[in-house]
């Protein structure tokens, strides 16, 4: 466990040897201590993950809701924290250090958000190859809170030694403003400048060598005319920036003596003294503050100092939004050039998309979407998460984006191209992972082919406007699969039949606070079953759904409906990739080529059809010592014919021999021979191909 934002990440090998909580027994010293605090016990050759009853507490969870699995802890440990301490962990792994440590938020089954700190020991065998890691898991929201009280009481006891309201409430409120219409609005408030009725503001941007007035507060306290001047120009704020110091004007008679080109223009404004703070970061003008009052004339010492700490905390405050507001022009702008400008025309398919940016943060983060033709009247769906909310985040889905189209469009298999998008990941000089799921249909038979790596399930929208959940075996995220040496992706096959359509979405559609994702997912459910059947409309409505619940993550959305029973396309084709010793590749096989035959009309034919194909599939990997390729194929021409094609890495020619005593052994070929209208064998590089043929019923 470990990773949290803001929190401050702890990492790396302690210098000067072990510190009190850098090993095992440490940890049991620290849990002594009387601080609510729990450990854990993480097996990475088994992925299990013991928890002592005190860690079920912090976690807010029972002994029966805990099954020692990671996983689990999703329950508590919102998407985003999950996804830090998921990447901090990696990274710890990866570069050989032997503890890490960081603050990560949990929600309580009341949806409370609270603090916890984690800190965890990672032992290695003597190759340096980690096995074990054992730590410790805290409650720390208290200390955390008790740090930001603290430093709340001191800004205010600093504050004290001005007498205006104005500034203690603007202070504070400054430290929650992220965009500049948030520092806008705090100096616009009537609970700040104006809360004593008694002052009245102006701020202005600095800009290319002149002043934008900005914000005024209240209304009517801008002066026609002047919403642009110079640097130069002879006003109290074009003085402020020029000189880069505070501009104090004591009484009225002192404003009309040095600016009597203003003066007569605001003059029935009864403004009895003025302070103009210029807005100064990293030595340069940013902006400028005036703050007018109407019933004091001068200003005291000690007033002065607090006028000119409230322009530099105003000027930081603008500088962070700036900086916010620059990063999130460049991260949309980045993620913008990375998605799909254009979604294709996909005959036989109806589509819709959508993306919604975060809420909060960085506005940016690393949900894609794809949709990709294929040859033979196939579409591939790609929907994909990367862990993170910034630039990197983008910059990575965008390189996902591209070698899965890459991939799928070379042809190969669905688990394939998953496995060679979690390599690419692995490879990158990133500690970052990322959720994906691909869907391979075939639109004129609806047979559709989907792999998962760590990502939602997908739902389905029946004709009847009903819809469930779609469950596909999974396999580890892209990247971390690649890191754990466990490539491969188990392929689900389902069925698409006309007017249904298929439902992909990122976590952040689902999420609800105080919520799991199960929860979430049937509420989602639920949403779609009653939606409308237009997908652009259904689609508007799935995103305003997340306005509704105040949704903070990032949303990508892609629907697809199979719109009807075309015609089979000559070449239309399914492929499968089944490992030798693995009997749920075999049954995932023989599961697709049951769809299949079935889907394209062949029904009369589908026993012989699964029995030639399944002798063909054992006989590869029985005789040698690769895997087997199946790929289905419908072909037209003077007849309609179904073809199975089953290549494997062998050289050497099959032969047709009589059964063995057991009557089993041998058997293959003779069965290709009786069942099929032709079958043959053709040399495909370094192996070989064995084929048949079944002549099948046209397709009314």
């Amino acid at each position: 466990m470990g990773a949290g934002n803001g929190g401050g990440e702890e990492s790396g090998n302690a210098p000067g040897g072990e510190g009190p909580e850098d090993s095992p027994r440490g940890f049991l010293e620290a849990y002594g201590r009387g601080l609510r605090m729990g450990s854990f016990d993480w097996d990475l050759d088994t992925g299990l993950m013991a928890m002592d009853a005190q860690a079920h507490e912090v976690f807010d969870l029972s002994p029966e809701e805990y099954d020692d699995h990671p996983e689990t802890l999703a329950l508590r440990v919102p998407v985003s924290e999950g996804g830090r301490l998921d990447s901090l962990v990696a990274r710890a792994l990866k570069s050989g250090e032997e503890t890490y440590g960081t603050y990560f938020r949990i929600r309580t089954r009341t949806g409370e958000m609270r603090w916890t700190h984690t800190r965890g020991y990672i032992r290695r065998d003597e190759h340096g190859r980690p096995r074990r890691i054992v730590g410790i898991v805290r409650d720390a929201t208290d200390e955390l809170n008790d740090a930001t009280v603290h430093a709340e009481r001191e800004a205010r006891r600093a504050l004290r030694s001005g007498d205006t309201g104005v500034v203690q409430n603007t202070t504070a409120a400054l430290a929650h403003a992220r965009t500049v219409q948030d520092v806008i609005d705090v100096l616009r408030d009537t609970h700040g400048v104006d809360q004593r009725g008694s002052a009245s503001f102006v701020m202005g941007l600095v800009r290319s060598g002149r002043i934008h007035l900005v914000a005024e507060g209240p209304q009517g306290t801008f002066v026609p005319g002047i919403h642009t001047t110079r640097v130069d120009d002879p006003y109290p704020m074009s003085e402020a920036v020029r000189t880069l110091q505070p501009r104090f004007i004591e009484s009225p008679q002192e404003f009309a003596a040095d600016y009597p080109e203003l003066w007569p223009r605001i003059a029935h404004m009864e403004i009895t003294s003025a302070a103009y703070l210029p807005l100064i970061a990293q030595a340069r003008p940013i902006g400028v503050v005036g703050l007018l009052f109407h019933d004091r004339q001068g200003f005291t010492d000690s007033e002065r100092n607090v006028m000119v700490a409230l322009g530099s905390s105003i000027a930081q405050s603008l500088q962070r939004a700036m900086f916010y507001e620059q990063e999130k022009d460049l991260a949309q702008g980045l993620q913008q050039a990375m998605l799909p400008r254009t979604i294709p025309n996909v005959p036989g398919a109806d589509l819709a998309v959508r993306y919604r940016a975060a809420s909060v943060g960085r506005d940016i983060g690393g949900d894609w979407y794809d949709v990709i033709p294929l040859p033979g009247g196939r579409v591939g769906a790609v929907i994909g998460d990367v862990q993170g909310h910034d630039t990197h985040a983008a910059a990575v889905m965008g390189q996902l984006r591209i070698v899965l189209r890459a991939y799928a469009a070379e042809g190969h298999t669905p688990a394939t191209v998953m496995a060679r998008a979690s390599s690419f990941l692995h490879e990158l000089d990133t500690d970052r992972f990322a959720t994906c799921l691909y869907a391979e249909a075939d639109l004129s038979t609806g047979v559709v082919q989907l792999v998962r790596a760590g990502h939602l399930d997908p739902l389905l929208r029946l004709t009847g406007g009903n819809c469930r959940r779609l469950a596909v075996e999974g396999g580890l995220p892209l990247g971390l699969s690649a890191e754990f040496g466990r490539l491969e992706y188990p392929v689900t096959t389902a069925e698409l039949d006309p007017g249904e359509a298929l439902v992909m979405c990122t976590d952040g559609l689902v999420e609800q606070p105080g919520a799991d994702l199960d929860d979430g997912l049937q509420t989602l459910t639920t949403l779609i079953g009653t939606g409308p059947d237009d997908l652009d409309l259904l689609a508007d409505r799935l995103v305003a759904s997340c306005e509704e619940r105040d949704v903070e993550d990032d949303v990508a959305l892609l629907l697809l409906r199979r719109r009807g029973a075309g015609a089979v396309q000559s070449g239309s084709r399914l492929t499968e990739h089944v490992p030798p010793g693995d009997p749920e590749a075999l049954k995932a096989a023989r599961h697709m080529i049951r769809h299949a035959v079935r889907a394209w009309g062949a029904k009369d034919n589908a026993d012989e059809i699964e029995l030639v194909a399944d002798e063909m599939i054992t006989n590869a990997l029985m005789h040698t010592e690769g895997p087997a390729i199946v790929t289905l194929r419908v072909l037209t021409g003077a007849d309609r014919r179904l073809r199975v094609d089953v290549e494997d890495t062998s050289s050497a020619l099959p032969r047709r021999r009589e059964a063995g005593e057991d009557g089993v052994s041998g058997r293959g070929l003779f069965l290709v021979d009786q069942l099929a209208d032709v079958w043959g064998v053709e040399a495909r590089g370094g192996g070989k191909c064995v084929w048949c043929e079944f002549v099948v019923p046209t397709r009314e």
